[in-house]
């Protein structure tokens, strides 16, 4: 019965066919966003939850820790952004002795710790040195300084360096630390 198969016929079964194809791939489209937003939505999330010292100082209990997480546009900002932190902590400890905290620095700031800027930044790697000797490591992120062709390798021992910064920053959120975020003088 192929004589009704007509040229028309014929036609209107390749659009067809066409629309269903398209149908399928802008809904596989669409269902593979909706799956990567969801997957992402975490690192939003966090990057809104962060606390101010004095709402971590208010609270009763001691938190499972504090990261520190710093991330400005300048590569001097670790001059005022470091001892910011060295301050917080101080407060963190009086209130709650033996509190566990970290920090994790991922912008532009964090090349004042390479190897190469040690005699330029010597306070700041002073600083870094003593906060590991404090049980405070300090992250840098590697996928960063990647983008700049730095290695692990091209920062000293006292820093931690850590394959992503914001991905170290959620590692501890999820752990049930209380985030405080440093980005503006």
């Amino acid at each position: 019965m192929n004589f009704l198969r007509t040229p028309q016929n014929w036609s209107a079964l390749c659009h067809k066919q066409a629309a269903r194809h398209a149908f399928k791939n802008n809904t596989c489209k669409l269902l593979l966003g909706l799956f990567a937003l969801l997957l992402l939505s975490p690192a939003f999330s966090y990057a809104e939850a962060g606390k101010s010292l004095n709402d971590i100082l208010k609270l009763k209990n001691k938190p499972a820790g504090v990261i520190i997480e710093i991330v400005t546009g300048d590569e001097e900002n670790l001059e005022w952004a470091l001892p910011r932190a060295k301050e917080y902590i101080q407060q963190l400890r009086e209130k709650f002795p033996e509190l566990p905290l970290a920090i994790v620095t991922h912008g532009p700031e964090q090349f004042a710790l390479t190897e190469s800027n040690k005699q330029e930044n010597k306070e700041i790697h002073q600083l870094v040195k003593s906060l590991g000797a404090d049980d405070v490591p300090v992250h840098i992120c590697e996928t960063f300084a990647g983008w700049r062709g730095l290695a692990a390798e091209d920062f000293p021992d006292y820093v931690n360096v850590a394959a992503a910064g914001p991905a170290q920053v959620n590692d501890y959120i999820a752990i049930g630390y209380e985030l405080i975020v440093i980005d503006e003088e």
